[in-house]
């Protein structure tokens, strides 16, 4: 009787073990590995998705991922990028977006590497869009050193359900000016902020779990049935 109560408990329980897939990894490096850090590409290495640039800022092309989180060693690239805002001017307006379809998955979850250099911007805001046009914010990270990785910065979206199953979603990391300031810090204690200042990003995941399938939750709610009728001859 144990092993039977053992094994639907189980069974019922098996529909909240679903395992986090990757819907999009951007590694920034060679699609054909060439063993140069100076060249990338943008096109996600794991997944489907589309990374963009925000608000102006642009992109000198590809430097070296040394320090962040990828495994990869010899052909280790990084995303340049800058041309950020005048110091003072267009809070949250510049940086970088990426846009994943969260179709069929659930708890939704974005991390990411970012290497900042010692002029840039210290404070970087992460937002969300549910329909691709309403941003929302919804974590701001302190890179608090110049040139240096800042590895698996980590927003977990779980609760936000309008991130499931949607195919408008996107997220954005920008430039942010100082909490309750009115401009920009530089991310070295020491330099002055500067709008040619550069982000280097590496490892942008965005990872999900798959939506269960009405079946799943027939045969969850059939497994506890079971367990409460055990339950029950055994009392």
């Amino acid at each position: 009787m144990n092993k039977i109560v053992f094994l639907v408990a189980a069974l019922a329980a098996a529909p909240l073990a679903a395992q986090a897939d990757t819907l999009a990894l951007w590694n920034f490096n060679s699609t054909v590995p060439d063993n140069s850090t100076s060249t990338g590409s943008t096109l996600p290495a794991v997944g489907s998705g589309t990374a963009s640039l925000v608000g102006g800022v642009t992109s000198p092309g590809f430097n070296s991922g040394a320090g962040s989180s990828d495994p990869e060693t010899s052909d280790d690239s990084g995303w340049q990028t800058t041309t950020y805002a005048a110091q003072g001017a267009g809070n949250k307006t510049r940086g970088v977006q990426f846009s994943v379809s969260t179709l069929g998955f659930e708890n939704i979850v974005f991390s990411y590497d970012l290497r900042h250099s010692n002029t840039s911007s210290r404070y970087e805001a992460v937002q969300y869009t549910l329909n691709g046009s309403n941003w929302v914010d919804a974590a701001t990270f302190d890179g608090n050193a110049g040139d240096t990785w800042f590895n698996l910065r980590t927003l977990d979206l779980s609760s936000v359900t309008g991130a499931n199953d949607n195919t408008n979603f996107a997220l954005r990391v920008l430039s942010t000016f100082a909490p309750s300031g009115t401009g920009y810090l530089a991310s070295s204690s020491t330099r002055t902020y500067a709008a040619n200042g550069t982000w280097r990003f590496d490892m942008v995941t965005v990872s999900a779990t798959p939506v269960p399938e009405p079946e799943t939750y027939a045969l969850m709610l059939a497994g506890l049935a079971a367990l409460g009728l055990l339950a029950r001859r055994r009392a």
